[in-house]
Parts: structure tokens; sequence; C-alpha cells
């Protein structure tokens, strides 16, 4: 049975709970303050501002690390970490910026949450998928430091896109790993973060009300999503243009109508932005089923008023939480499916260049690209707090520690020093018949639906192509 069908109950009883009521303006926004005792002057208690933070450090982050110019920069590798940990100055906002009349209001990181970092809550645990048993944030310093040294963040010699492994594994060791694994799962235990008590003293916001709003910023929904279609929360988030070419900009984001985009609730980010990118395709509703269950969860916190959770009322938000794990496994499974279609399509580009005796950089250049972001999502799957046994490993065989490039040689490791080690891959061919395991796998695990990239259909015919040698054979 898959994991697919597995979770098929779960999602079906949540949803059921969630289609008795809607909060009454439809926004994760104004849920009132039922905090005993309080005596500011806040009248809501929702607050997730230091998530929205971590998306701009992110998303800054990535932008940098396609600057270098191709030697090692020690000052770049400085900026980036500072990104990363946090600094003590106020750091400008570098993505996303503003663009022609879609403006933002604030400028700099401090404006929307003060003191934040990424490298606090990144996974902790040593990642397999991953040459030398690091764990999360090691890997991403890593990367970093090699980033710094990239021309534009390429490494063609050995297959590396640093911004795309470092931006996609970010969404998975921090994003998911913050919301499946602490705050809807450590956080919803009936004594941890109790609903009867302030998250913090002189709070506005109880244990689980704070706990849920942290969940949902690290999502990266914009709280009116609810409002939008999901071809408008993705083009929200790319500040493009819907399908007829009208501005997205104001009409889409500004919901407040005051002429700027607010970073911290008008904007989509990372995981919600890839729920998004499936959904408009029509074939799948993540990014409206997560919201959903994130919207519903809050509004039962708020009816408990200040008290502790009943057993029935805990069951309840644990079915929601369930909904949205779901739904954010099924969205990283779906972008490892689509990256491992583009990865092959890359695959056949490049050896009709090099049979035809053309220029490959281009193509080369693509297949990094395409591979980074399989490979960083791969990674991000892995790391939400579920083990996933022999999928992980069946996975990380399949894609190996890097590409197989045009030579046959691929990475297999790193040394003592940090270089990295190569020997002879499979073949192109054979790399590429890894790739169409890769989505067959996500399907008969994770029952994937969106499928977008969708090559399985050449699968039986390069299985025949190879003679079905240890090769083909080898998932």
């Amino acid at each position: 049975m898959t994991t697919h069908a597995l979770l098929t109950p779960v999602l079906v009883v949540a949803l059921g709970v969630m289609s008795t009521s809607t909060h009454a303006t439809g926004l994760y926004a104004d849920f009132p303050v039922t905090v005993k005792g309080y005596g500011g002057a806040k009248t809501s208690s929702v607050s997730y501002s230091g998530q929205t933070a971590r998306h701009l450090l992110h998303e800054s982050l990535k932008k940098l690390a396609g600057t270098a110019a191709g030697t090692p920069d020690a000052a770049l590798e400085a900026t980036m970490l500072s990104y990363y940990d946090g600094s003590d100055g106020s750091l400008p906002i570098l993505a996303p910026a503003s663009n022609g009349e879609f403006s933002f209001t604030q400028t700099l990181i401090d404006e929307v949450s003060a003191g934040k970092n990424l490298s606090g809550k990144t996974y902790a645990g040593a990642v397999s998928a991953w040459p030398g048993n690091q764990t999360g944030a090691e890997i991403i310093r890593f990367w970093i430091s090699k980033a710094a040294a990239a021309h534009r963040g390429y490494d063609l010699a050995n297959g590396y896109n640093y911004p795309q492994l470092i931006s996609k594994f970010i969404m998975g060791a921090v994003f998911y790993n913050q919301i499946a694994d602490v705050y809807l799962d450590e956080n919803l235990r009936p004594d941890t973060k109790p609903n009867d008590q302030p998250y913090k003293s002189g709070a506005a916001y109880t244990g689980k009300e704070h706990s849920w709003d942290e969940a949902f910023g690290y999502f990266g929904a914009a709280a009116h999503t609810s409002t939008l279609s999901a071809n408008q929360s993705y083009e929200l988030a790319k500040r493009g243009t819907e399908s007829d070419s009208t501005p997205v900009a104001l009409r889409f984001a500004d919901h407040d109508g005051n002429g700027s985009v607010d970073y911290r609730f008008e904007m989509t980010y990372a995981l919600a932005y890839y729920a998004a990118s499936y959904d408009k395709g029509g074939r799948t509703s993540y990014l409206s089923d997560i919201n959903q269950a994130f919207l519903e969860g809050r509004k039962l916190l708020a009816s408990a008023n200040g008290e502790k959770l009943s057993t029935s009322q805990l069951s309840e938000i644990n079915a929601y939480a369930e909904t949205i794990k779901a739904g954010l496994e099924a969205v990283l499974a779906e972008s490892v499916f689509k990256y491992a279609g583009k990865t092959f399509e890359d695959i056949g580009k490049l050896e009709s260049v090099l049979d035809a005796g053309g220029d490959a950089e281009k193509v080369t250049r693509d297949y990094i690209k395409h591979w980074g972001e399989l490979k960083g999502f791969a990674m991000a799957l892995q790391v939400g707090g579920k083990d996933l046994g022999a999928t992980a490993v069946k996975l990380n065989r399949l894609i190996g520690a890097g590409p197989v490039l045009a030579n046959s040689s691929q990475v297999t490791d790193i040394d003592s020093a940090g270089n990295y080690v190569k020997d002879q891959g499979p073949g192109l061919d054979e790399y590429a018949l890894h790739m169409l395991k890769v989505q067959n796998l996500m399907v008969e695990v994770f029952g994937v639906q969106a499928r977008n990239s969708d090559q399985l259909s050449h699968i039986g015919e390069l299985m025949e192509q190879l003679g079905g040698g240890e090769s083909a054979e080898n998932d």
C-alpha cells in the first residue's frame, strides 16, 4: 500500500470537519486575544512575522549564491553567512524585490522581524542523502562556501548549481522540518505549549495559538490566500501576469489597498508557491487544502477561549495538522517528480548536442540547474521527521551525490579537505533511466497527482534499449 493511500482516511476526516465552517473573513488574520489576564493593547493574537523574516533571509541568500565571479570571495561568503546566521546589523531585503508597480512596504529584514536567523532552525540530524554524514546546517554552510567561489553559482566541473541546492534544501531543512516535526508535532502534545497559558510571559497569544501561527508562517501563504485562485497565488509570487496578460501586481497582492505589498501578510513564498504551481494545472488542490486546514485549526484554537484543549479538540486539531503535513509531503514529492522529468529531458538534449559535436555549455547549465532542484527537493523530503526507510535509500542511490556528466564521471564523495571525489558513473542513458525510476517511485509511494514534466511513457522503451542489464535493474 502506498503512503498516499495510507494518508487518505486522515485527509477525508480532516476535510470533512473543515467543511462545517470557515473563518468569518476567510483570512488568516484578526483572531481575537484569548489569553486569560492579558493586559496589553493588542487586539489580534496572530503573529508569524519571524517566519516571514526567515523567508526573506532564504530568498536573499539564494540571490547572493548566484553572484560569485568564479574565484574564492571571502567577503561574499561572509555576507551569505550573515543571511544564514543572522546579523547584528540591519540586513537589506535583496529578494523578492520591488518590480515596477509591484512595490514592497519594507526594505530591511529587521522591519519585518528583528534578530532572526535560518541556522538555528535548520534540521540538526545527519543527512544521509549527502556525503560526509553532515547535519543540515553543515551541508548548507559547505554549499555557501562553494557558492562563494563558483561563477554565478555554477560548478560545471562537478555538476552543481548552488543557489538551487541551497534554496530547495532550506525549504525542507527549515520550513518543512519546523512545520512537520516541531510546531505541528511536538508542540501539539497536550502538555507542550498549553492553550491555557501564554506562549511566553506577556504574550497576546497562547502556546498552541502561536505554535499554529508559526507553522502557518513557515508554509508561506499570503493571509488572503483563500480569496485567490491557485494561479493568482502563483503569479503573485512571480510578480508576473495572469493568463490574460493582466498585471498581477497590486490587484492580487495589495489586499489592504494601501498601495504597496507588505512582506508579512501579502506575499506567497516557498512551499505555498510550489503548492500553487501544481494546483494551477487543475489536478490538485494542495494550496487550498493546506490553507483551509490552517484556517480551521486556528478557528478551533480561538473558540477554546484560552482554556486547555479538551481531548476532542486535541483530536480535531491533530487531524488538521495531519492534513497539512500530508499535503506538504505531497508538494515535495511532486517537486521531486517534476525535476526528475526535467533532468531526463536535459539528458536527451545533452546527448543530442554531443552527438552533433555542438557546444554543450547551455544545455549543461540547464541540466545542472534542474538536477540541483531535484537533489535539493529530494533531500528536503527526507527531513520532515518521518523515516522514509527504503524509499529514501532508493531515492538517494538513483539520484546520487552529483549528476552524471558528459564524460560519465560523477561525484561520489567528499574528502577530509572538502574536495569532491569523482568516479565513473553509469552512462547518460542509464542515468536517464534512473530519473524515470525516481518518477515512478514518487507515484508508487506518494501517489503524486499533478505529475508535471511526466516522462514515464519512456520507461519501457529505455529499459528495452538498455537490455535490462544490471544498471537498468538497479533501483
